[in-house]
């Protein structure tokens, strides 16, 4: 981790909670129930709101470097920063008010691909190349008994997203072409769903992918939630067992995170606020073969986590409740900040940024 980095990881470490934040993440969520200050107590690094200008609800997440961010979500809102969070443009293309972006993945400054999920054509995908002036639709589900969830691309070109089981087992959409055009996977590789089982589309992360041909993806609502993994950019699959509970359509694996091919991380539990999610994270070791539970998991649901950039141990999971932190990767975990967020992302510079109800889009900075 770098200098800049590491002091950020340990104020926060060292930071005692902030104020109280609210609301759940899946398809249907409950209602706010506060606003939620992001500021952290301690001296040092805390999440500082940047003023967006809307009352949407941002689970998509798209952070390319210090200055460029991305975020989609309700309503059909995108909006774009090129100055580091300190104003945002509202770029969400013409006629959209009635799509519900759940994922972004963006370039850079003007290319980026959104994700609106629902059943039958409300799941489409749209590519800007012109910072969001302008919008072409590249797909639509016609299938009434699709539902897309989430998507993730290894490079420039080459991509995924994928839907709820069809069938009895997961549909995945394939791009290699920069989300231009899409094409539907065969299914003679992927293993069968549980009955019950499905993604959440709560973060964009229920679907991340590591190098060049390395992809997870992350369920819930069966007996058991499981993560599935494939090295060959979704053709053949294989499934384990993760250790966050399941046995209910509100409960699983919300959120994945692999900083290598190796190392992993899942966040999740019940999104519903009355209920207790007392195994919210795990962490694997090999690739998603094996999940083992965090030893002090976060105290709540978690629906987006995130590696800290440039470090093997500290890493970043937010929820409707706060903030957590793990320095030891992802063995134990204490929360920061209980500001309500929904997702995470970091860059490779350095920043990160974090988005979730009533319009918050927040930047990890100096207090």
């Amino acid at each position: 981790m770098s200098v800049g980095l590491t002091g950020m990881a340990l104020a926060l470490a060292l930071a005692a909670p902030a104020r109280a934040g609210a609301t759940p993440a899946a398809e249907p969520a409950p209602q706010a129930t506060g606003t939620g200050a992001a500021g952290i107590t301690a001296p040092g690094a805390g999440w500082q709101l940047t003023p967006t200008g809307t009352d949407a609800r941002f689970r998509g997440l798209a952070a390319v470097d210090r200055t460029v961010a991305w975020a989609a979500g309700s309503k059909g809102t995108v909006l774009r920063t090129t100055d580091g969070g300190r104003t945002w443009s509202d770029v969400s293309p013409a006629g959209a008010a009635e799509l519900e972006f759940r994922d972004v993945e963006a370039f850079d400054a003007r290319r980026a691909v959104v994700l609106a999920i629902g059943e039958g054509e409300a799941s489409r995908v749209l590519r800007t190349e012109d910072g969001g002036a302008s919008w072409r639709e590249s797909f639509r589900n016609t299938d009434p008994r699709a539902f897309y969830d989430c998507m993730t691309f290894f490079d420039r070109r080459h991509g995924l997203a994928m839907s709820d089981p069809v069938d009895g087992r997961y549909r995945i959409l394939s791009t290699r072409d920069g989300g231009r055009s899409w094409a539907v996977l065969p299914d003679t590789g992927m293993p069968a769903a549980l009955p019950g089982e499905a993604g959440f589309a709560a973060s964009g992360q229920c679907l991340v992918s590591s190098g060049p041909r390395d992809v997870w993806l992350a369920t819930g609502g069966g007996a058991t939630a499981r993560v599935l993994h494939s090295a060959d950019r979704g053709l053949t699959w294989t499934v384990a067992e993760s250790t966050i509970p399941a046995g209910d359509p509100a409960r699983g694996v919300f959120g994945l995170a692999f900083r290598d091919r190796t190392h992993g991380l899942a966040v999740g539990g019940d999104y519903r606020k009355d209920q207790p999610s007392p195994r919210a994270a795990a962490v694997s070791g090999d690739a998603g073969r094996t999940w083992r539970q965090a030893a002090a998991p976060p105290p709540a649901y978690r629906s987006g986590v995130t590696w800290l950039p440039h470090s093997r141990s500290a890493a970043l999971a937010v929820g409707p409740t706060g903030t957590d932190l793990t320095t030891d990767g992802g063995r134990t975990w204490r929360t920061v900040d209980t500001g309500s967020f929904d997702t995470v992302d970091c860059t490779r510079d350095g920043a990160c940024w974090a988005s979730g109800e009533k319009g918050r889009i927040a930047r990890l900075g100096r207090g």
